[in-house]
């Protein structure tokens, strides 16, 4: 008798379109550039808060963006939550094969060699305490060191789109 094992999981597209429906703030993730190199920062939906005790908050990153190598050794990363009308920085650090950090209007140095955008609904700086692999991306968790916020909407990722609350729908 022979028993073959039963493929695990949903089938990889139906999960993506499944995956679609959950609104997500949309974040820019920014850290330092490797050995002195440019800085480096990527569009992310998986920024997600953890644990306030002990302050953890994580976003996930595929281990083959190019990305990867600056958040692989970074002690420290900004994460940034996009306010609404933010599209356009949201496509620039989703683009690959760009310089993403070229309008020196969009940015500013920070902390530990960080940029930091302008203009963000909130900023946080984080420093990295662990990466776990999951997959073939990997988990980043970090303690917030820094923040800072303004009041507005964010800008949502949701159903393959960039969105805005509608302030005038409160459930």
């Amino acid at each position: 008798m022979t028993i073959t094992a039963e493929p695990v999981g949903l089938d990889p597209h139906r999960l993506r379109e499944l995956l679609r429906r959950q609104a997500a703030t949309v974040t820019v993730v920014t850290a330092p550039g490797v050995a002195g190199g440019p800085p480096a920062g990527f569009t992310a939906t998986s920024f997600t808060s953890v644990s306030l005790r002990p302050q953890l908050v994580s976003f996930c990153l595929d281990r083959d963006s190019t990305s990867w190598p600056a958040v692989e050794q970074a002690r420290h990363v900004a994460v940034h939550l996009l306010a609404a009308g933010q599209q356009h920085l949201a496509r620039t650090f989703a683009t690959s094969g760009i310089d993403r950090f070229a309008d020196p209007s969009a940015w500013t140095p920070g902390p530990y060699g960080m940029p930091l955008l302008h203009g963000v609904l909130a900023t946080l700086v984080c420093e990295v305490q662990a990466r776990v692999p999951a997959g073939d991306h990997a988990i980043v968790l970090g303690t917030p060191i820094h923040a800072r916020h303004r009041d507005g909407e964010p800008l949502v990722y949701h159903n393959g789109g960039y969105r805005r609350l509608d302030p005038g729908t409160d459930a």
